[in-house]
């Protein structure tokens, strides 16, 4: 047994080095929660602590009023619909991204036709082009459908993402295609070989392509502030800017805004984080 227990110990430098590797990680994770924590602890001052010099880091005395303003029913600041106007968005964003994507990549990935390669690098090329260059263009056809104000105009624009089809391009390039071939040989149409076979391997990509998806929609607020204007039809990003007077800034409420907005992203990376690693672990495989 005591040799058992001397072969099972560390020696001193591997024991040093694996605390200094956790003494490390301890201080990357305080340096990444810190603006959170900050966050969460200023949304519970009051007004005339969130504005103290020297700051306080923790507050003298725990104050709801500024959940409570946010989360009220003042017209001009209905922060709750621009919360389920975020959710709703990027719940059907996220939706029409894998409902365009999946297919795309599996076409370029598996399957033979004239000009493949030059679709593939149309669609890599447009990664290189500035989001902001087709601010006016998308902002000309959403005027013309008649989508401005309206979620449409901050669901269906970016649907059709070129990053995804990348991305799902390469997972599917990784699988192998004995498990496709078998499909076929039994009768399968492609089809059935993509939903039934394809998609269920490809839960962790597509799990991680979803996270991106939402967070992208979710941040976005240079894109609603041009295509959405009434109070009930704003996203979080935008509405929460309406929070901040012109002279004076309620810092409690701002916050109280953040950690609001915050969350659904927390319990999606919380849910989506063992696929999500896996996802980026196996992408990029092959090709």
């Amino acid at each position: 047994m005591a040799q058992a227990a001397s072969a099972g110990a560390l020696p001193g430098g591997a024991r040093a080095g694996r605390v200094a590797s956790y003494a490390l990680l301890l201080v990357i994770t305080a340096i990444y929660l810190a603006p959170f924590l900050w966050m969460v602890s200023t949304s519970l001052k009051s007004a005339t602590e969130a504005t103290t010099v020297p700051p306080t880091l923790a507050p003298a005395k725990v104050d709801t009023s500024a959940y409570e303003r946010v989360t009220g029913s003042e017209s001009s600041t209905p922060v709750l619909r621009w919360f389920l106007n975020s959710v709703l968005a990027g719940v059907a964003n996220t939706a029409l991204v894998l409902a365009t994507a999946a297919p795309a990549a599996y076409a370029l990935a598996r399957m033979d036709f004239r000009g493949k390669r030059v679709v593939f690098g149309i669609i890599v090329g447009t990664l290189f082009i500035p989001p902001i260059i087709l601010l006016i263009p998308n902002y000309l056809i959403v005027s013309g459908l008649r989508w401005l104000d309206t979620l449409l105009a901050v669901i269906v624009p970016s649907a059709a993402t070129a990053f995804g089809v990348f991305f799902l391009r390469q997972f599917f390039l990784g699988l192998p295609r004995e498990l496709e071939e078998a499909a076929l040989i039994d009768g399968a149409t492609h089809w059935q070989v993509f939903s039934r076979v394809v998609i269920p391997l490809a839960k962790p990509a597509l799990a991680t392509l979803a996270v991106l998806a939402f967070l992208t929609n979710w941040n976005d607020f240079l894109w609603p502030i041009y295509v959405l204007f009434s109070p009930d039809s704003l996203t979080l990003p935008p509405g929460l800017g309406l929070l901040q007077g012109a002279y004076t800034i309620d810092y409690p409420v701002i916050m109280a805004g953040g950690v609001i907005a915050s969350i659904p992203v927390l319990l999606l990376f919380a849910v989506a984080q063992r696929y999500v690693i896996e996802g980026v672990a196996r992408t990029g495989i092959k090709g």
